[in-house]
Formats: structure tokens, C-alpha cells, sequence
């Protein structure tokens, strides 16, 4: 029997996804757990493996297609199955389409006659291949509403010079250059045209470092349109990414219906940064950044004040006794929020060495679902950045969002005496349907405890 390939949900918050790249072509054979395609979800690129054995007979969706959850790929089944109905059923309009009737050239060509019935899949082939028909012979006189003779065929235009694929590239069956999903994506976003570019890869492939030296040498391999746009263009659309999608959408649901009020406290860390430097000078094991900090006061501020660590729930309001701590890592196609679970009982050293992992298979499109779902809060830290204060929206149904500014060096009166501190802001974004102003603002209290005497984070 038949087994339908389907774009499946590969992630929680996934509604569609983009074809990256087939790893099995039409006839070869599968088996249950090969990988048929990578497909670029909302979040990361994931594998798309068979759920049945036999041969890949049909092929529906192209590299680079957007398809939602749902939407049939491709068809698995024995080398003799029929499978007509399975694919008829996946495109409705081929089915109906008049691909029997002979065109009108033809009717002036032949004599007239019944066709002879014939599928969908066979009209569609024939359709596709020129016509091998005997010319007709001179009319003497033809009467004026007699449909005139089809021209001959146009010669093929040659290939243009200087676009076309540079002698030793490797093409993949179609006349397309064999490369990486990463090289298309760079390549798409940076206007080069891969017929230009000269693989380095397995096999002439072309890969993500020839991509970054076509764009270090100026550009080479950009195709003349893309040029005039650089230059005289007035815009440049740029193609939705699944992740940008998921922003979007996710964003809208937040900042309209969301009833958000912000909470912005200034931080003492003086200490704090005393305490980084003195942990360096021990020794790179011991090594952590003011992210890190941050992250583990917000997680022991949160185990003491459940009412914040909560989510909405539409009837209900769940109130965690698990700390699970998001932090937002900037990516080349938007923003993505790894967890780390159990934060508050991770050491200051063990939330270092997760969130680094972390950060970095965020950027490089590897983390696993499990691993960017079922936070309880969200950090959010742009002070790395020379950002000194900002607001953050919420990710629902989580209750709050902290948003962390950049520390610097200001004037500070202490027991009326003028000294030079370092001082921080951050902003709570809160969702008042669960955190009211006191709750945040004792959230905030305990915060500035753990931030500002540190030692209270290793003890």
C-alpha cells in the first residue's frame, strides 16, 4: 500500500514549512526512517524521514516550495503500484484541466477525430514533448475561418555569456548547479547568482565559504539585475523566511491582544562586575559572561515569586514550580529563544556552558524543538549591543519578558558622598491579566538582591 509523504508539524509552533532540499530522487529506493528532505520549519532546518518502505514514486513539491502542515510531498509505494488516484486527488486543477483536447495547430494538421482516452498523467507527459505529426497538405482554397497553421518552433536561445555556469561546475539532472541549502539561502539573500560561482565542494557543490568569497571579491557572480538594483533600484523585496513568518505572527499575537504594562528598575552592579573579573583571573573554567549572571539571579528571583513564573492559559493561570529560563539569541533570519530548563538549579558555571552551546547551534540552525520550547520566562539582553534600555514583547502564554540594557559609569550618590558606579536598567514587560504592579514590581526587589551581591549566586 501506498505511503503518503507529508509536510509534517517537525515543531510545535510549526504551520508550514519550506522544501529545502530532496535527498532521494523519483525511483530510488526507501526505507522507513531515511531521510527524504530537509525542510527549514519556523525554527530551525530538520530532517523529513519516510514512514514507510518502497520505492519514491512521485515527487509533488519543488526545492524551495512553502507548503503547510499537511500538504502531501511526495508518494512512497512498490515499483508496480498504481498510485494515479493518490496524485490525482494532490492536484485537482492538472486533473481537470482539458490536457486531452489536441491544441489548435494540430485540429488543422489531422483529420478530425475522437481521441482516444487517456490519464491525467499521460496527457500531462505528452503535453510536455513536441508533437510528431506529417504536415498538412496545401489547401486550395481555405475558407476564412479555418485556423491558421502553427509557426515553426523558435531555435533555442543560447545561453548568455558571463552567466552561465563557469567551466568545471558541477550541474545537478536539470542543469542546476549542485549546492548546499545554506549557499542558497546566502546566496538568495546577497543577490548572487549561483550560476556564476565556481563550487568548491564534494564534487564542484557549491558550500557557504563560496558564497562569503564571492561577496568578498566584490560581489562575483551577481547577475546584471542584481547589480542595477544595488545601484539604481529603489527597493529590494526580500522573501519571507519561515522563522521571520513565526515572528510575525507570534508578535501580532502578543502586542494586540496582550495587555502589557513595563516595570524599569536601575541596577547597582559594581559587584557584579568586580565578581566577573575576579572569576576570569581564575582561570578560563571559570569564565562567565553578565549574561550568565543575569540569567541565574532571574531564575532564583523566579522560584521565589511562582506568581510571575506563569503562563495564561485562557481559563486558568499556571503557576510553574519549574524554572525554565528562555534567553533571545539574535540569528541571520530573526530571533530565536533556546531554554534552559531547571535553570535555577544549574550552577553559575554549568548556565555558562549551556547557554554558550546553545547560543551557537541557535545561529547554526541545530537545535531540536525540545530545546526552544517550554520556557516559563524569557530573557532578553541587549546591552552587548550599547543598547541602554528598551521594552520586550511578550512570547505567549508566557507571563513576562525581562528586557536587560547595557551597564555603564555614572555618577551616584551614596551616603552623601559622590562616587562613580556602574548601573544597569532592565524593563519587565508584564502581562497584566496575570502580574499586577506590586507582584512585578517584588519581582524586581528580589532581582536586585541577587544582582547586586552576586556571592548569593554561588553560595
Amino acid at each position: 500500500m501506498a505511503t503518503k509523504v507529508v509536510m509534517e508539524a517537525l515543531s510545535p509552533t510549526m504551520e508550514e514549512g519550506r522544501l529545502v532540499k530532496w535527498n532521494k530522487n523519483e525511483g530510488d529506493a526507501v526505507k522507513s526512517g531515511d531521510v527524504l528532505a530537509e525542510v527549514e520549519t519556523d525554527k530551525a532546518v530538520m530532517e523529513l524521514v519516510a514512514r514507510g518502505d518502497g520505492v519514491l514514486r512521485k515527487r509533488l513539491a519543488n526545492e524551495g516550495d512553502a507548503s503547510p502542515v499537511g500538504t502531501l510531498l511526495a508518494v512512497i509505494g512498490t515499483a508496480d503500484e498504481n498510485i494515479d488516484s493518490i496524485v490525482g486527488a494532490s492536484a485537482p486543477a492538472a486533473a481537470s484541466a482539458p490536457a486531452a483536447a489536441p491544441p489548435p495547430a494540430a485540429s488543422s494538421a489531422q483529420p478530425a477525430q475522437s481521441p482516444a482516452p487517456q490519464s491525467a498523467a499521460q496527457s500531462q507527459g505528452e503535453a510536455s514533448a513536441p508533437p510528431q505529426q506529417k504536415a498538412a497538405p496545401p489547401a486550395a482554397g481555405p475558407p476564412p475561418s479555418a485556423p491558421r497553421a502553427a509557426p515553426p518552433p523558435r531555435p533555442a536561445a543560447p545561453p548568455p555569456k558571463g552567466n552561465g555556469a563557469r567551466p568545471g561546475a558541477t550541474a545537478a539532472p536539470g542543469g542546476r548547479q549542485r549546492s548546499s541549502p545554506l549557499a542558497r539561502r546566502l546566496a538568495s539573500e546577497k543577490g548572487i547568482q549561483l550560476g556564476g560561482i565556481q563550487g568548491s565542494g564534494p564534487g564542484g557543490r557549491i558550500v557557504k565559504r563560496d558564497i562569503e568569497n564571492a561577496k568578498a571579491t566584490g560581489g562575483a557572480g551577481r547577475s546584471a539585475a542584481a547589480e542595477r538594483l544595488a545601484t539604481e533600484g529603489d527597493f529590494k523585496d526580500v522573501p519571507l523566511t519561515q522563522i521571520r513568518k513565526t515572528i510575525a505572527r507570534r508578535l501580532s499575537e502578543s502586542n494586540g491582544p496582550v495587555p502589557t504594562f513595563f516595570l524599569t528598575s536601575e541596577y547597582d552592579v559594581t559587584r557584579a562586575a568586580e565578581f566577573r573579573t575576579q572569576l576570569t583571573e581564575m582561570g578560563e573554567q571559570y569564565k562567565v559572561s553578565f549574561n550568565d549572571i543575569v540569567i541565574k539571579a532571574v531564575a532564583l528571583a523566579l522560584a521565589e515569586h511562582p506568581e510571575v513564573n506563569a503562563h495564561w492559559l485562557t481559563d486558568k493561570i499556571r503557576h510553574f514550580n519549574r524554572v525554565h529560563v528562555a534567553m533571545a539569541v539574535a540569528v541571520e533570519d530573526g530571533l530565536i529563544t533556546p531554554v534552559l530548563f531547571d535553570a535555577d538549579r544549574l550552577s553559575l558555571w554549568e548556565i555558562s556552558e549551556k547557554a554558550r552551546d546553545l547560543a551557537k547551534r541557535a545561529r547554526e540552525r541545530k537545535l531540536t524543538p525540545e530545546e526552544y520550547t517550554g520556557a516559563t520566562f524569557t530573557v532578553s539582553n541587549l546591552g552587548m549591543f550599547g543598547i541602554d534600555q528598551f521594552t520586550a514583547i511578550i512570547n505567549p502564554p508566557e507571563a513576562g519578558i525581562l528586557a536587560v540594557g547595557g551597564s555603564e559609569s555614572k555618577p551616584v550618590v551614596i551616603d552623601g558622598s559622590l562616587e562613580i558606579r556602574e548601573r544597569m536598567r532592565v524593563t519587565m514587560s508584564c502581562d497584566h491579566r496575570v502580574i499586577d504592579g506590586a507582584t512585578g514590581a517584588k519581582f524586581l526587589q528580589t532581582l536586585k538582591q541577587y544582582i547586586e551581591n552576586p556571592l548569593t549566586l554561588v553560595i
